[in-house]
């Protein structure tokens, strides 16, 4: 190419670049201007959801892509606060096996109640996702070994939605089976701001530090036999991991004094293979639950996977969850 040519395109190509930025130069520098609609694309909240149906998320946290699976029930409506469920899965598990209809119900649950169910996947060294953890105190697996941010990943979880849909942020709670139910203990801990209960099925509290700045509502779920998490505490025959879990008993113990409840319990529900203990007058109107199926094993009751034992159909675990959450909004 000629140098008279690539000298007139040269010139060309600066004025054009002068004429375009002129405005910018006079309210300020270019770099500043720059950074302004860099911070403004980042803060611009994601698309709202306006129709019900199921979604897939990804999320970047802490230089790894985490994702979590959205269930919108046919009753969602945009103009009205709408509770929030995230549902965990066990160890070993993943957002895909939580939200299996056949498994736990958990999708035809949402639909009757009218909540929007959340499930999150745990830490994986997977692309897919299987095979995941949660880092919730004593247990379990790589997530506990690297000390995975799950409970930072929750919070970011928590804040997206409040993006998509118009949430009720005085009816966000959370649940999970066995490791699961491990973890919604520590959301409890350390994100008592943003839950106003949660329920544990076969999973106790195995954190190691628990200052709540508010109180929460506790309801757990435990069978006698349960042969992976033991009923009385220690490493069960069954168990994957063998950590020393902690009891049920010392587990309710620990939440009945962390919200001030009286320690005498009462009486709920007693059916054939089944009983519910309700301890009450809690700090600002909280409380704690317990419900003992004397058989099922590891699993959730009412629900058609079992992952220890026979499981039980002695009480609904989706019902009585629902039936909690609806009497422990935040105050």
């Amino acid at each position: 190419m000629p140098k008279l040519l690539k000298s007139s395109l040269k010139s060309a190509l600066l004025l054009l670049c002068i004429a375009s930025t002129s405005n910018t130069l006079a309210d300020g520098p270019i770099r500043e201007r720059l950074r302004e609609m860099r911070e403004a694309r980042q803060a611009a909240p994601s698309p709202t959801i306006l129709t019900a149906g199921d979604y897939t998320f990804e999320l970047d946290h802490l230089n790894q892509t985490r994702q979590y699976m959205v269930h919108v029930p046919k009753s969602f409506n945009p103009q009205k606060p709408t509770a929030l469920v995230l549902s965990l899965h066990g160890g070993g598990g993943n957002m895909r096996y939580q939200a299996t209809e056949e498994y736990y119900h958990l999708i035809s649950k949402s639909e009757q109640a009218g909540f929007i169910a959340v499930f999150p996947n745990g830490y994986s060294r997977l692309r897919s996702g299987k095979l995941a953890t949660w880092n919730a105190g004593i247990c379990c697996g790589k997530a506990r070994d690297i000390q995975s941010d799950d409970v930072g990943f929750i919070k970011r979880v928590v804040a997206e939605m409040k993006t998509k849909a118009n949430i009720d942020s005085a009816r966000i709670y959370a649940n999970g089976m066995s490791n699961g139910g491990m973890m919604s203990y520590r959301l409890a801990c350390e994100l008592s701001d943003t839950f106003a209960a949660i329920a544990a099925v076969a999973g106790t509290d195995g954190t190691q530090q628990c200052a709540p700045s508010k109180p929460v509502s506790i309801l757990h779920i435990h069978a006698l036999d349960d042969e992976r998490v033991l009923f009385n505490g220690g490493s069960g025959s069954k168990s994957n991991t063998h950590a020393d879990f902690v009891s049920v008993p010392n587990t309710i113990e620990k939440w009945v004094k962390l919200n001030a409840c009286n320690p005498t319990p009462q009486r709920v529900l007693a059916v054939k293979g089944a009983y519910c203990d309700l301890y009450q007058n809690c700090q600002q109107g909280k409380q704690v639950k317990l419900c003992v199926t004397e058989t099922g094993g590891h699993a959730w009751p009412g629900g058609s996977k079992v992952r220890g034992g026979a499981g039980t159909n002695s009480i609904n675990a989706n019902d009585i969850i629902w039936d909690f959450y609806q009497q422990n909004s935040r105050k």
